[in-house]
């Protein structure tokens, strides 16, 4: 059986339940999917990406909904190796990419101050440009469960908010564009799980900034995500459900036991309802 082949059938064999019934659940639940979609599948060259491609390949095939699906990697300035082994990887694994360039690592390289962040924004804005214009309404992106938790870490850590990463957005900026995210409760180790019971091998970065670590697994340098990765793991090792726990209080959010929260009317503090519906003798501490 070709490599391909056996990729293909262990996802729907060996991680049937950790990865395919995860990704269906994600792609039913969010409504990611519908019929007379147009999606752009856009691949890093990473295993998360790669991982996505397989997926949308088998609902294509075995699916309820009628969709169209382009497969979109964005060249923004790798070296030549990272580019060949992105190429390699979407033959040996059947992938029909289309590949365009842009000059984003030669603007991020110059401009200083936060280069991931700027870097993420602007492969973001062409990501959305190009599936424009070959007719897509929506782009899939890779993150997967952890990404999700860590998140939800950061934004509580670093920023003093509570915010999660959706599985769905509209875009602001490109009128009639969708970002979705069908990974959204596939977790991490079983992506490398399935890699590495395949025998492939993805880059994982592959920006200036990272190119001695072009082909490997090791989370890369010491930026704030690898920091909620790293706690995530000393945290599950008490508790298994730690990152499941952190997810799913995005969906619990009780509005009549915390300080304040946002919408698009604006803040919103508890005093605004305090006296109205609020028993002081239920405040949780016996929890």
């Amino acid at each position: 059986m070709e490599k391909y082949k056996t990729a293909e059938r262990s996802i729907i064999t060996t991680y049937r339940a950790s990865i395919w019934k995860r990704f269906i659940a994600a792609v039913n639940e969010f409504k990611l999917i519908e019929d007379g979609d147009k999606i752009a599948v856009c691949m890093s060259g990473g295993k998360d990406s790669m991982l996505l491609a397989k997926c949308m390949q088998e609902l294509k095939r075995h699916g309820k909904n009628n969709f169209e699906a382009v497969f979109l990697v964005m060249d923004p300035g790798y070296n030549d190796i990272n580019r060949q082994t992105i190429e390699n990887n979407a033959k040996l694994l059947n992938v029909p990419v289309e590949i365009f360039t842009s000059d984003i690592f030669n603007v991020v390289a110059k401009a200083g101050g936060s280069p991931c962040y700027l870097c993420a924004r602007m492969r973001r804005g062409h990501l959305y440009g190009k599936a424009k214009e070959l007719g897509c309404n929506k782009i899939a992106l890779g993150h997967h469960f952890d990404d999700v938790a860590e998140t939800i870490l950061m934004s509580m850590f670093f920023t003093g908010q509570y915010r999660t990463m959706m599985p769905k957005l509209k875009s602001k900026n490109f009128e009639g564009m969708e970002l979705i995210r069908p990974l959204y409760y596939v977790e991490e180790a079983d992506i490398i799980n399935w890699r590495n019971l395949n025998d492939l091998e993805f880059i994982q970065c592959a920006c200036r900034f990272t190119e001695n670590c072009s082909v490997c697994d090791n989370g890369g340098g010491g930026s704030k995500r690898q920091e909620m990765k790293y706690l995530l793991k000393q945290l599950r090792r008490d508790n298994p459900r730690t990152a499941q726990n952190i997810v799913n209080s995005a969906k619990n959010v009780n509005l009549d036991a915390i300080l304040g929260y946002k919408d698009a009317g604006g803040y919103h503090g508890f005093l605004d309802e305090y006296g109205k519906a609020y028993d002081e003798t239920d405040d949780g501490a016996d929890e």
